[in-house]
């Protein structure tokens, strides 16, 4: 299985994104409340590898239509702002 990629990321502010693209090795996906991006982090320093494209490590939105075992099996995902904080837009309820 190969891991989705983040097709762009729209929280600026996050120190893993640079020119709206997310360069985490591998996002979490998911808390108790929402899709959130658990990877999301606010800071001045810039993180991440600059030659990599992020992908989805695991995903705990177990009542997504995309969650397979605990695993995004979309194509790719989309990332932007929510009520201040970083979510999955590409999230689809079962």
């Amino acid at each position: 299985m190969e891991t989705p990629k983040v097709l762009d990321c729209s929280v600026t502010e996050c120190s893993y994104n640079t020119n709206k693209a997310c360069h985490a090795i591998a996002i979490t996906v998911g808390d108790s409340t929402c899709a959130m991006c658990d990877t999301y982090y606010k800071s001045s320093q810039k993180g991440g590898a600059m030659e990599i494209t992020g992908s989805v490590g695991a995903c705990k939105e177990d009542d997504c239509k995309f969650n397979k075992s605990l695993e995004c099996a979309a194509s790719g995902i989309h990332v932007a702002n929510h009520m201040g904080h970083a979510d999955c837009s590409t999230y689809s309820r079962r």
